[in-house]
């Protein structure tokens, strides 16, 4: 199995102004074989921690907001992400061109694997944590795109080069168990982290949040397989055991970002303006899908004209995966992301500045997860409150206030949510759009696992009624652990799901 550091575009903000980050991610190194520089933990955790956040920001939105039924593109981008808009798998997993979703997140384990070796040889319990909190976090994304992937004999550089799978609901059962040792070692930390935490600054009640929350994620992601119920009440038990609840508060991560090329914020960079404020390619090539245009306009929601430039009054989206050009597909015929530029100079919703922070879970998000668990009966609360809690945290975040005035919005028959006939559809659909832009991947998730909301699929899909359901194994594996990516069977983006998805 070979992990090649890789570069790539997405990855060229990892120069920060901070020393700790900077003397970190200058290391260019296999990371399968990684030199042992005398770094501090305080110089590896900020690097470590804005390695993911970006990745989440940049790489996982753009696969989120294709596959999420987010995004589209222009006229001008009409060539950009083939592989996706066809579903190609063989192309995706290319590796020249394709999406490296495999070799980014080990390559990200790694880094928290160094932490995690070196926290347990100084005894740095806080470290140690967050460690294990984040390998969770990340081996979650692996199952989530591949299904079955190497655990135990994982991140063993050269000792194991062929490292056997595992199967995706075991890796699930041994990611929530390592974040439960991980709140469990921050919570008797000693040492804490403080600047060089640039997701809670040393906060150990925030952290035990976060990993619950991230717990509840994972667990309701099972829900639709029968056979897990008994496993997801035990676990459940044991976050209320805990006691520290779930996120009251964005997990955002900032080290600090510049206005300097590939210091700024990552998906400002990528999706926004550069450093000398020129629009990037990406600005003009993607664009908002019809329907996800049309949903705002269904619920008379005023985040669309927060989120996206209008078009003589009106707002105009693009049909995903369509390979015709047509006029009305034009970038300056269809509505843009809303930034500063366009926003009198004021942040926007999704884009607000530069050195705006990456949100890694929402209180959007958080809010919704628990909304939903209540619906299932996992939890105790009140869902119907945690549904508007929901909304009012999305409302809040896009209008950048601390209390936005949703009461007119959630009047509506079809947003509130006493009259909805099918609850977890509603809160499902809210916590679609709150993610826009945001945590898009999440929402290919929901949908696989849901089928909310029922967006289309690609006009260009090889299959007519076709959705893609994961990603193939990259050509990095086969050309070195063949024998073990064999032996997991047929791995068709369109053909074969992961374990959890049962519908």
């Amino acid at each position: 199995m070979k992990y090649n550091m890789i570069k790539i575009g997405l990855m060229s903000f990892l120069l920060f102004a901070s020393t700790s980050c900077k003397d970190f991610l200058d290391v260019n190194v296999n990371p399968n074989s990684p030199i042992k520089e005398n770094l501090s933990l305080n110089a590896k955790l900020p690097a470590a921690l804005v390695t993911s956040a970006a990745y989440e920001a940049t790489q996982l939105n753009l696969i989120g907001g294709l596959w999420g039924g987010y995004w589209g593109t222009s006229n001008e981008g009409i060539s950009s992400f083939g592989s996706l808009k066809m579903y190609n798998g063989p192309a995706i997993r290319d590796t020249r061109d394709g999406l490296a979703v495999w070799e980014s997140t080990y390559n990200n384990l790694f880094y928290y694997k160094e932490i995690l070796e070196q926290a347990e040889i100084e005894d740095a319990q806080f470290y140690s944590g967050i460690a294990k909190i984040m390998m969770g976090y990340h081996f979650f994304i692996l199952v989530d795109f591949y299904n079955n992937v190497p655990y135990e004999d994982a991140l063993k550089g050269s000792a194991i080069l062929h490292p056997s799978y595992e199967s995706g609901k075991d890796v699930y059962k041994k990611s929530i168990d390592l974040i439960t040792q991980g709140i469990e070692s921050i919570k008797v930390a000693s040492l804490l982290p403080a600047n060089d935490d640039v997701l809670f600054k040393g906060n150990k009640t925030k952290w035990a949040k976060f990993g619950n929350t991230l717990k509840l994620r994972a667990l309701l992601r099972q829900s639709e397989v029968a056979s897990q119920a008994s496993y997801i009440t035990e676990e459940i038990a044991k976050i209320v055991q805990e006691g520290s609840g779930f996120l009251e508060e964005d997990a955002s991560v900032n080290p600090g970002f510049l206005n300097t090329a590939s210091k700024i914020n990552p998906f400002y960079e990528t999706y926004y303006r550069n450093n000398s404020g020129v629009a990037v390619a990406n600005y003009a090539n993607i664009r908002p899908s019809q329907y996800l245009i049309g949903k705002y306009k269904e619920f008379n929601d005023p985040r669309l004209g927060q989120n996206y430039v209008s078009i003589n009054g009106d707002f105009k989206g693009v049909i995903f995966g369509e390979n015709m050009i047509k006029d009305e597909y034009a970038a300056v015929n269809t509505s843009a992301l809303k930034g500063p530029n366009e926003n009198g100079n004021q942040p926007a919703g999704i884009i607000k500045s530069f050195n705006q922070s990456i949100v890694l879970i929402s209180l959007a998000e958080s809010n919704f997860l628990r909304a939903e668990a209540v619906e299932r009966d996992w939890i105790t609360g009140i869902a119907s409150q945690l549904y508007q809690s929901g909304i009012q945290a999305s409302f809040n975040y896009l209008f950048n206030v601390t209390h936005y005035n949703i009461q007119s919005y959630i009047n509506q028959t079809n947003v509130n949510y006493a009259t909805a006939t099918n609850k977890i559809e509603r809160i499902i659909t809210q916590k679609w759009l709150s993610l826009n832009n945001i945590n898009n991947i999440q929402s290919w998730n929901d949908f696989r696992r849901l089928g909310y909301p029922n967006f289309p699929n690609s006009v260009s899909s090889p299959v007519p009624n076709g959705y893609p359901l994961r990603f193939m194994y990259p050509e990095t594996e086969i050309n070195t652990n063949n024998q073990n990516v064999v032996s997991q069977g047929e791995n068709g983006v369109l053909t074969n799901r992961v374990w959890w998805d049962a519908n």
